[in-house]
């Protein structure tokens, strides 16, 4: 329940437990683009509210204002925890599946290829593309890197409820996971000759660190640049474009289309770029 009053000129929003500022939610809105690049939509108050609230419960913080200060303290271990709790996961294998089979076909005309899942979340997306490559017999390796620590937590354990594997076709998925037993019997893991394809790394995209020597031969960055602002996307799609070889694989959302202005990349398929 919420309720909206006037409060010192400012609309201030009473929830059950913790009150909620314009100011605070503005400020939110500036950290996470400083920290992500994630640009919240005005809209968003709610979501922003509701996700956060859990961290204030969980560190005993009693305000907004308080909590965003220790998020911004120097060496606070709880902007990762912000990070985490605003970063949006949504996945599932074989997602989008025109994508898996152009890889399909580079990993069939290729003895190796390096490819990079840049928002892997819970590692469904990297573990897809290693099953191509096994099934394809190409050799290479996987970059599976993510924002969320909890999330890259997931996908490092390689372990998924069954009805996971199920959507994305069991039988197609059986030579690849090992199955629980017991209290485990609807869970199961990655076999170790497919967790052995896929690196993991913690990586935020727009950080000045990345290391830009890397070479990719294909890239997934899917549904990250709809959270981003029109400059953000550039400086991203430039970066990617600094990693990927000559006429490799951009691979982008099914509501993006932002490479297409991007004078480094090409239309290559469906929400699918070639470096120039």
């Amino acid at each position: 329940m919420t309720f909206d009053t006037k409060a010192g000129g400012n609309m201030l929003a009473m929830h059950h437990e913790f009150a909620f500022s314009t100011e605070d939610f503005g400020r939110v809105r500036q950290m996470i683009a400083a920290y992500a690049g994630i640009s919240l939509h005005e809209r968003k108050e709610n979501m922003v509210y509701n996700r956060l609230a859990r961290r204030l419960r969980a560190t005993g913080i009693g305000s907004f204002r308080d909590y965003l200060d220790q998020v911004e303290a120097s060496g606070s271990g709880e902007r990762e925890q912000f990070v985490n709790a605003l970063t949006t996961n949504l996945t599932a294998f074989f997602r989008e599946p025109h994508h898996f089979q152009m890889l399909a076909g580079k990993a069939k005309a290729a003895g190796r290829l390096r490819v990079w899942s840049s928002a892997c979340s819970t590692g469904e997306e990297a573990y897809s593309a290693a099953i191509v490559l096994r099934e394809a017999g190409c050799a290479g390796e996987i970059l599976a890197s993510d924002i969320d620590t909890e999330a890259l937590a997931t996908a490092r354990a390689g372990v998924y409820r069954l009805d996971a594997l199920e959507a994305a076709g069991l039988e197609h998925m059986r030579p690849h996971f090992l199955r629980g037993s017991g209290e485990n019997a609807r869970l199961a893991k990655a076999r170790p000759e497919l967790r052995a394809l896929v690196k993991f790394a913690f990586r935020n995209l727009l950080a000045r660190d990345w290391p830009a020597h890397e070479r990719f031969d294909i890239v997934f960055c899917r549904n990250v640049m709809i959270y981003f602002d029109r400059p953000t996307q550039l400086a991203l799609l430039d970066r990617l474009a600094a990693v990927l070889a000559p006429g490799g694989l951009l691979f982008l959302g099914h509501s993006e289309s932002c490479a297409s202005g991007h004078a480094a990349f090409r239309a290559a398929g469906k929400t699918s770029y070639a470096r120039q």
